[in-house]
């Protein structure tokens, strides 16, 4: 825990969750790991891209191909590999479905506040 003044929440695990419980339809903001098991890699994907939200996915894995396969099937905004929470400057971060507000910490953010407007003038 976190020395000196505040209010803390301490991590909490919960393992054997299926998809149809609560902890795993919701975003859950804080130190929360739900722990779900699958049989197949493609099972893991389906259960995934069933939720309504897809800020993050963290897949942990040694195999590189199925890094890639994995991270471009899940239907997330942000795909950490062998990592999570991780963010860098200039990278977008936000979500796919109804997570996130845009995408965060990059141009593409500048420019979701930008209303570009093209005018043609043919004096001729």
């Amino acid at each position: 825990m976190p020395e000196g003044d505040g209010f803390y929440a301490a991590p909490s695990l919960f393992t054997d969750v299926t998809p149809e419980m609560p902890i795993a339809q919701e975003e859950i903001f804080g130190p929360v790991v739900a722990v779900a098991r699958f049989e197949a890699e493609a099972e893991a994907v389906q259960v995934a891209n069933q939720l309504r939200y897809g800020l993050t996915a963290s897949i942990w894995t040694e195999n590189l191909r199925r890094a890639h396969r994995v991270a471009h099937a899940v239907e997330a905004g942000y795909v950490w590999v062998n990592d999570v929470g991780a963010h860098y400057p200039g990278m977008p971060f936000g979500g796919f479905k109804d997570s996130g507000i845009g995408r965060e910490e990059s141009a593409e953010e500048i420019a979701s506040y930008t209303q570009t407007k093209s005018v043609h003038i043919n004096f001729g």
